[in-house]
C-alpha cells in the first residue's frame, strides 16, 4: 500500500490487461517498467544499471549508458517501443531513470534535489546504411556509420524557458523540444485584465535567461564510410544533432558509430516563395567511438575466419604468395609490388614514454615515365586497403588534402571540415600526378606525413587532427620521361625535404628491350583475351581474402625488432652513409635524394611490416635483410642513378656561378620574365643553353624561383 501516497492515480482497465504489450502502451506503466529494469537488472549477480547511475551520480556525471540488447531481455515490449516511438517513450526513460538516481544516491547532502538524468543509448544490432534511410525510418530509432566531416562549436539551447509579460510581468515556463525544433513565443499574454486594466498589447513576453534551463548543443556532420559508396556515386552526407553529454565527442576524422532518431527540420528558407522542404537529420541518442591507431575499422572476425587466416600466416611463402596478389593484371615490378604490400601491412607505432609518437605507416614514392602502370599500383591498393582515399594531384589542393575552415550559413560561425588525409586516418592515401601539385600544397602535407598530425590556425581556431595515413604517391620526371642524359638532381622537381619523408623511392623507365617488350605484349594480350575469366587475372589469394588478411594483421600484430636485427641493421647503415658520402665527394655534389636518420627508421618500419605478414611478434635477421634489399633496389638507385660518368670541371663551374650571379643581378625579386628569353639572352653571350637551364633548374628547386602560366615565365621569389 505504500504507492498510495504518492499522489498516483491507478485505475482498473479489465479490456487492456491481457498482455505486457498492451499495459506497456499506458505512459505510467511504461515508466514503471522503464524504474524496474534500471534498478533491478542484473548482470553475474551484479546490479548493473544501479551501480553505474551510482558511480556517475558521485562523480557529476549525470548520465547512464544503456545497451539496447539488456533492455530487450529485460522486456521486448519496452525495447520495441523504444524503437518504434523513441519520441514518446525516451522521457518516459529519462523521468525513470531520474527517480532511480534519487532512490540510489538518497540521502544526499544538504537535501538537494536530484539532477535529470540523460540517457545514452548502445546496441549490437546491424546498422543502416545511410543512403538507404527514407520516410519509413522517420520518428523512428535507426543507427548508422560514418566518418567526421565537421563539428560546430558548442552552443547553448533552451530546455525549458522562463518568459514574462512586459506589461503585466506575468511568468510562464515553456518547454523546448530537443533537436533543431525551437519555441514559438506566444503572441498574447493570458493574463485576464481587471476591470481597469489595459489589456496586454501583441507580443509582450521576453525570455528571462536566469530563470531559464539551458543545454549543450553541437551539430556534427557525417560522411558514408569511404569503403561503403558504390563506384561512381557520391558520398552521401547527414547531419547530427548532440545534447549534454554527447557533446564534444568526436572531431573531423573520428569514425562512429550513431544511434538515434531519426527526423526532420524545416531549414530557414531564403526566398519568399521557397518550398516547404523537410530536410532530415538524426537526434544522437548514443555515440561509439571505434577504435583508434591502424586499421581502425575493428572488424570482428569469427572463430572459424581467425583460424582461416592464421593457418594462412603459417605457411612459408606467404610474403611471396601476397606479393603475386599485389595487382596481378599487371607484368614484372615485383620489388614495387612487395613496396606496395609493406605499406598496406604497415609497420608498428610506438608512443615513447615523454609522449612522442613513432609512425608506423610506410610512404612510397613511384617516380618515371608514363605508361609504366603507376596509377593502375594506386587503384588496385585503393581497392584493397581497408581504409583508403584516392585523389589525384592537379585537383587537389592544400585544403582538400588536410582541413579547411568552413563558415556556417545559418549561424556564419566557422567550423572544420576534414580533408583527404583526415578522412583516411589509419589507412592509406593514393596520390597521383604527384608533381603536378603546387608547390605550396606539397608543402602542406609535410607534418602529415612525418609527425602524422594536420595542425591548424585558421579564423579564431587552432587545433590539431590526427593523420595517421601511409601515402602512396606517383609522379613523373621533370621532362615527362626519364633523361638519361641528366642528372637525377635534374629528373626529379622535388626538394629534399617531401623525399626524405618516403621510405622507398622506386624509378620506373620505360626501357627499350626486345625480348622484355615481347614478354610484356604477350602478357597484355593475354589479359585482353580472357578479361571476363577471373582465374586469369586474380592472384593466388583473392582480394576479399586478402583484404581481410591486412585488415586482421593491422590488428592484432605490433612486432618490434629482435636484438640482433636492431645490430645488424645499426652497422649496415653506418655502411650506406659512408657509401654515399664518399659518392657525394667523388661527384663533388649532395646527392638529391637525402639518406638521413629517417632512412634507418625506414628499414625499421618496413623490417616490421615483413614481420606483420607473418604475423610474428619480433622481426628477424632475414626480415631486415629483405628491407636492406628494398631499399637498395629503390632509394638508393634512385640517389645514385645517373651520377656515373658525370664529370664537372672547372670552367664548367665557373660558368654555372657566373650564369646564377648574373641572373640574380638582371633578375630583381618580385619581378616575372619568359623563360625562353632568358635562355635566348644568354645563349647570345655565348653560353651553353644545357648550362643555363642547369641554373634556372637549382634555383627553383632551392625555391629562389617559381614556374607561372604554364610554366613559360619565371618569378623571382627571393
Amino acid at each position: 500500500m505504500s504507492g498510495w501516497d504518492q499522489g498516483q492515480l491507478f485505475f482498473s482497465d479489465p479490456i487492456a490487461q491481457g498482455e505486457e504489450g498492451d499495459v506497456a502502451v499506458d505512459p505510467v506503466l511504461a515508466q514503471k517498467q522503464f524504474f524496474d529494469f534500471l534498478r533491478n537488472f542484473r548482470d553475474n549477480n551484479a546490479y548493473t544499471y544501479r551501480d553505474q547511475l551510482r558511480r556517475h551520480y558521485n562523480l557529476g556525471k549525470y548520465y547512464i549508458e544503456v545497451d539496447l540488447d539488456d533492455l530487450t531481455a529485460f522486456s521486448e515490449t519496452l525495447a520495441s517501443l523504444l524503437h518504434t516511438k523513441p519520441t514518446d517513450f525516451f522521457p518516459l526513460f529519462e523521468k525513470a531513470a531520474t527517480q532511480a538516481a534519487d532512490l540510489v544516491t538518497s540521502p544526499r547532502d544538504n537535501n538537494a534535489e536530484v539532477e535529470d538524468i540523460h540517457v545514452t543509448v548502445i546496441s549490437q544490432a546491424n546498422s543502416t546504411p545511410i543512403r538507404r534511410l527514407g520516410s519509413t525510418n522517420v520518428s523512428r530509432l535507426v543507427k548508422v556509420q560514418g566518418i567526421v566531416i565537421s563539428a560546430s562549436a558548442l552552443k547553448v539551447k533552451g530546455q525549458k524557458l522562463t518568459i514574462q509579460c512586459r506589461n503585466c510581468r506575468n511568468t510562464k515556463q515553456l518547454n523546448v523540444r530537443p533537436g533543431f525544433s525551437f519555441a514559438q513565443l506566444p503572441r498574447t499574454c493570458d493574463r485576464v485584465p481587471l476591470e481597469d486594466e489595459e489589456k496586454c498589447p501583441i507580443d509582450p513576453y521576453t525570455i528571462l535567461p536566469d530563470k531559464s534551463k539551458c543545454v549543450d548543443q553541437q551539430t556534427i556532420k557525417i560522411q558514408e564510410l569511404p569503403e561503403a559508396v558504390p563506384t561512381g556515386e557520391t558520398p552521401r552526407h547527414l547531419l547530427l544533432a548532440t545534447e549534454r553529454y554527447l557533446t564534444n565527442r568526436v572531431v573531423p576524422g573520428t569514425r562512429c558509430t550513431i544511434i538515434g532518431i531519426y527526423t526532420t527540420f524545416r531549414p530557414q528558407s531564403r526566398g519568399k516563395n521557397s518550398a516547404p522542404i523537410q530536410q532530415p537529420y538524426i537526434r544522437v541518442m548514443g555515440i561509439t567511438l571505434e577504435g583508434s591507431g591502424s586499421g581502425r575499422n575493428d572488424t570482428s572476425f569469427s572463430p572459424e575466419e581467425e583460424e582461416e587466416l592464421l593457418a594462412m600466416s603459417r605457411h612459408d611463402d606467404i610474403y611471396d604468395r601476397i606479393t603475386r596478389s599485389i595487382a596481378p593484371s599487371i607484368w614484372g615490378g615485383e620489388n614495387i609490388k612487395k613496396a606496395v604490400a609493406c605499406l598496406l601491412f604497415g609497420g608498428a607505432s610506438k608512443r615513447l614514454p615523454d609522449g612522442m609518437n613513432l609512425r608506423g605507416d610506410i610512404n612510397v614514392l613511384l617516380l618515371g615515365d608514363p605508361g609504366t602502370a603507376k596509377s593502375q599500383l594506386l587503384k588496385f591498393s585503393e581497392k584493397v586497403a581497408p581504409i583508403s582515399v584516392y585523389t589525384s594531384g592537379k585537383g587537389s589542393s592544400a585544403a582538400g588534402l588536410t582541413a579547411s575552415v568552413v563558415r556556417e550559413a545559418s549561424s556564419r560561425e566557422f567550423y572544420l571540415e576534414g580533408g583527404a588525409m583526415v578522412l583516411a586516418d589509419g589507412g592509406v592515401v593514393c596520390i597521383d600526378e604527384f608533381d603536378k601539385m603546387r608547390e605550396t600544397d606539397r608543402v602542406a602535407i609535410h607534418e602529415a606525413m612525418e609527425q602524422q598530425t594536420i595542425s591548424i590556425a585558421k579564423a579564431g581556431i587552432t587545433t590539431t587532427l590526427n593523420s595517421r595515413t601511409s601515402v602512396l604517391a606517383a609522379a613523373n620526371s621533370a621532362f615527362g620521361r626519364w633523361d638519361d642524359t641528366k642528372t637525377t638532381d635534374e629528373n626529379i622537381e622535388f626538394q629534399s625535404a617531401i623525399l626524405s619523408r618516403f621510405d622507398l623511392i622506386f624509378l620506373l623507365k620505360d626501357e627499350h628491350n626486345e625480348t622484355r617488350d615481347e614478354t610484356l605484349a604477350k602478357f597484355v594480350m593475354n589479359v585482353h583475351l580472357h578479361a571476363a575469366e577471373a582465374s586469369v587475372v586474380e592472384g593466388e589469394i583473392k582480394i576479399d581474402q586478402l583484404k581481410r588478411y591486412i585488415n586482421y594483421c593491422r590488428q592484432k600484430c605490433g612486432p618490434r625488432l629482435s636484438q640482433a636485427a636492431a645490430e645488424k641493421l645499426k652497422n649496415h647503415f653506418v655502411s650506406i652513409r659512408a657509401d654515399t658520402r664518399q659518392r657525394e665527394i667523388e661527384d663533388q655534389k649532395r646527392s638529391p635524394i637525402p639518406i638521413t636518420i629517417r632512412q634507418l627508421e625506414a628499414i625499421v618500419r618496413i623490417s616490421e611490416s615483413l614481420a606483420k605478414m607473418q604475423l610474428q611478434a619480433f622481426a628477424t635477421e632475414d626480415h631486415v635483410d629483405e628491407a636492406l634489399r628494398l631499399f637498395k633496389v629503390s632509394t638508393l638507385t634512385a640517389a645514385s642513378n645517373g651520377t656515373a660518368g658525370n664529370d664537372r670541371n672547372t670552367g664548367d663551374l665557373d660558368a654555372l656561378n657566373t650564369i646564377e650571379t648574373t641572373l640574380k643581378r638582371r633578375f630583381p625579386v618580385g619581378s616575372r620574365v619568359s623563360e625562353s628569353r632568358i635562355v635566348n639572352d644568354f645563349v647570345r653571350q655565348k653560353f651553353e643553353e644545357g648550362l643555363i637551364r642547369k641554373v634556372i633548374n637549382v634555383m627553383l628547386r632551392r625555391g629562389e624561383l617559381e614556374h607561372q602560366m604554364q610554366r613559360r615565365v619565371l618569378y623571382r621569389v627571393k
